[in-house]
């Protein structure tokens, strides 16, 4: 069964061609319902970042134009303007492009892990439609060992590439463990949110949100069960943070050294973790002179980024070498399903064979023919019967020289070489 991806992401697509074809939750269900007059086994991704549809089904020259046509009037864009932006793979690359996803080899922050988890709840969602089967689901499991097989035995995921990962990681360098840490994040903008979560996601004790407008700090504070202040009030909270992370776009410094002085001497000089991600700067250069404070500006981070960015590359090169293979297994597990008909139809013929020497063989005995009598014929004539096909092959492969026929039946047969 043919196996297609047909999909738009962020390397052949602007936001504003993404947005037009993404599907909210709800949309899902109802897509991969519709979809079941086009094709059997389906499920639908879409993240920020992509749409994709990963189909099987039986071989259909007009499949190409059915998805496009769907994708294109599902979501009111022209078919010609969506032709532009799309791509359709077949069999061995859509199974290459589907593993390479999954394990974050696609992504725009290359090694990243959140896919993983998208793709994992897209299947789920397929799987509670009915809409996927035993190919889409083998592939499915095939593509999440593999990337964990990636994560487990490269570095591809070991090092920040985003400034608000890397400073997390700092973090958690500093702080082994973060579940008994106060963090607070002064300003409520992209980067601080994207921190936030990162945190939360590490186990962060509790967060703190500062910010000029209180109402957007409570609004950043609610998502991560924090507490909002405004930014007057930092120089009074310091001392109760042990991770201070700074990204507003103040003109001048809101944490002066001496305050940072006073809250070391509050906190009895237990370390305090400082990372200033904003440019003009929003910690006075001064703290870093300071015992037990550890400061990192944004230049800090982005070296520490750059640096893990090769590395991560070089673990991607191994990453798709590993794909490479992993992709041959399943393909030759696919083809071996192809062949399951073959299998089942040598059993039906072996089974009408038996039946029907078995009838004669109840005739005969019905007929007064002795049980020895009886047996011997049902044994003779289903040995030639099921002997007589393979037999003429290789009598015919013998006199033609084929020898690749018979070194197979050799194997099949599991008979004996010459001596």
């Amino acid at each position: 069964m043919p196996i297609i991806v047909v999909g738009v992401n962020h390397h052949t697509a602007p936001v504003e061609i993404r947005e037009k074809l993404a599907f909210s939750p709800d949309e899902i269900n109802q897509a991969l319902e519709a979809l079941g007059n086009i094709t059997s086994e389906r499920v639908l991704l879409s993240t920020c970042n992509r749409t994709e549809l990963y189909i099987a089904h039986q071989a259909d020259d007009q499949l190409k134009a059915k998805l496009i046509q769907w994708l294109a009037e599902s979501r009111q864009i022209l078919p010609e303007e969506l032709k532009s932006y799309l791509y359709i793979y077949y069999d061995d690359e859509a199974v290459k492009h589907i593993l390479r996803v999954v394990s974050g080899l696609d992504s725009m922050v290359l090694g990243e892990p959140q896919i993983l988890g998208q793709v994992k709840s897209s299947h789920s969602v397929a799987l509670k439609n009915k809409t996927t089967g035993a190919v889409l689901n083998r592939l499915m499991q095939y593509s999440f060992t593999t990337a964990k097989k990636i994560r487990t035995q490269t570095a591809i995921g070991a090092n920040p590439v985003s400034v608000a990962y890397a400073a997390v990681s700092l973090a958690k360098q500093i702080f082994a463990n973060l579940n008994q840490q106060t963090a607070l994040l002064v300003g409520a903008g992209e980067t601080i949110e994207l921190v936030g979560r990162h945190l939360q996601s590490n186990g962060i004790g509790r967060i703190i949100v500062a910010n000029r407008s209180v109402e957007n700090a409570q609004y950043l504070a609610d998502e991560f069960s924090g507490e909002a202040i405004p930014l007057k009030e930092i120089a009074n909270r310091l001392h109760e943070a042990d991770i201070v992370i700074s990204s507003t776009a103040a003109p001048i410094p809101v944490i002066g050294k001496g305050s940072v002085e006073r809250a070391l001497k509050k906190r009895k000089h237990q370390p305090m973790f400082m990372v200033d991600i904003a440019v003009p700067r929003d910690i006075e250069p001064e703290v870093s002179t300071l015992d037990d404070v550890y400061l990192y500006t944004v230049d800090d981070l982005q070296t520490v980024i750059e640096e893990n960015k090769q590395s991560r590359q070089t673990a991607a090169n191994q990453a798709e070498q590993m794909v490479t293979q992993e992709v041959s297994a399943y393909m030759d597990w696919l083809r071996a399903q192809g062949q399951l008909d073959l299998i089942r139809e040598y059993r039906a013929n072996s089974a009408e064979l038996k039946d029907e020497t078995l009838k004669k063989a109840l005739k005969l005995l019905r007929n007064g023919k002795s049980p020895e009598d009886t047996l011997e014929f049902l044994a003779h004539t289903l040995t030639n019967k099921l002997s007589h096909t393979p037999t003429a092959a290789m009598n015919k492969a013998a006199h033609s020289g084929d020898t690749k026929l018979l070194e197979a039946a050799r194997s099949l047969l599991n008979l004996k070489k010459n001596q």
